[in-house]
C-alpha cells in the first residue's frame, strides 16, 4: 500500500511538472512564432487598433458586411453558445426574428436563400468569419448604401476569400473585420 501511495505522488509530480510547466512554456514558444506573437492578430487602420482578426464584432449598419450573430453580445469574457435547440420556441422567435431583419435589408433575397450562419450563432458567439455566400448576399445592399458598384464590391469580396488551410481543411471563409476595412479603403 505504501508504495502505491508513494508511486501515486510521483507520477502526481511529473505530471505536474510536464503539464504546468514544460507544456505551457512549449505553447507560449509556439505561439510567440505564429502570427501576432501569440498576442491575436491586430487589426490597426491609421495606427489605431479596430479589432482582433479572430474575433468576432457586431456590425449593423447597413453599409458594412455583417458577421454571425452571437449568443454573447461579441463580449469575448463570455465566449459560448446557446443552449437552446430547434425545438426552443424562444429560439425560433430569435432566429425568425433575424430573418425577418435580413429580409428587411435584402428585400431581394428569398428565406431559403438565406445561409443559416446569418441567423444562428456560433458555438463560441464570436465566429469572426462568414461564408463566401453569406457575403454575396450582402453584396447589392452594400452597394446601394455605399453607392459603389456591384461589382466594385464583388471583387472586394472575391479577394478576400480564405481558401481552406492547406486547401483540405475547413470551409472556404471571409474574415468579416478584415473586409470592412477593406471596404472603407475603397474609393469611389
Amino acid at each position: 500500500m505504501k508504495t502505491n501511495i508513494l508511486k501515486s505522488i510521483r507520477i502526481t509530480l511529473v505530471l505536474t511538472v510536464i503539464l504546468c510547466v514544460i507544456y505551457p512554456v512549449l505553447i507560449s514558444f509556439a505561439g510567440k512564432l505564429s502570427k501576432g506573437q501569440g498576442n491575436g492578430e491586430t487589426i490597426v487602420v491609421n495606427g489605431k487598433v479596430v479589432g482582433y482578426a479572430n474575433i468576432g464584432q457586431s456590425f449593423t449598419q447597413p453599409k458594412y458586411f455583417w458577421g454571425r450573430p452571437s449568443a454573447v453580445g461579441y463580449n469575448a469574457a463570455g465566449s459560448a453558445g446557446s443552449n437552446k435547440g430547434p425545438s426552443n420556441p424562444d429560439y425560433l422567435k430569435e432566429v425568425n426574428s433575424r430573418i425577418d431583419t435580413l429580409l428587411k435589408y435584402h428585400p431581394y433575397l428569398k428565406r431559403a436563400d438565406i445561409p443559416a450562419e446569418m441567423v444562428t450563432a456560433s458555438g463560441s458567439g464570436l465566429d469572426p468569419d462568414i461564408s463566401p455566400d453569406a457575403a454575396k448576399i450582402q453584396i447589392k445592399r452594400i452597394a446601394d448604401n455605399r453607392k459603389l458598384s456591384v461589382q466594385q464590391v464583388t471583387d472586394l469580396v472575391t479577394t478576400h476569400i480564405e481558401a481552406p488551410l492547406l486547401g483540405l481543411f475547413g470551409p472556404a471563409k471571409v474574415n468579416v473585420l478584415k473586409l470592412n476595412v477593406a471596404l472603407d479603403a475603397l474609393k469611389k
